[in-house]
């Protein structure tokens, strides 16, 4: 049984697509991009189109919407990891740096 794939985010960015594709996939989720290729035509075609399309499994839209809440509104506080000491954004689960969890509550 194939499985239906919901767009659940528009990135203005390649950047900022595999950013959130990290996020995802760090919280198990599988996660497909699509409209990458499209940014070598910057500049020729309107900026709405150049966006990279953010898909999840239907099943997973939900989970995968929740995650991202953090992400768009960016007003969570820093956090620093207990295992190598760096900083970290407020929206982001797990530490850059090494990888390890973001801690239950904040220190």
């Amino acid at each position: 049984m194939t499985s239906r794939w919901q767009q659940i985010y528009r990135a203005g960015n390649s950047l900022e697509a595999h950013t959130l594709k990290g996020l995802l996939e760090h919280a198990g989720l599988a996660v497909r991009l699509t409209g990458e290729n499209l940014g070598s035509a910057a500049g020729e075609l309107p900026a709405d189109v150049v966006q990279v399309s953010v898909w999840v499994p239907e099943q997973d839209a939900v989970k995968a919407r929740q995650l991202l809440t953090g992400y768009e509104t960016g007003n969570q506080r820093r956090w620093r990891c207990i295992s190598c000491g760096e900083e970290n954004e407020g929206q982001f689960d797990w530490c850059w740096q090494c990888g390890t969890d973001k801690p239950e509550t904040d220190a």
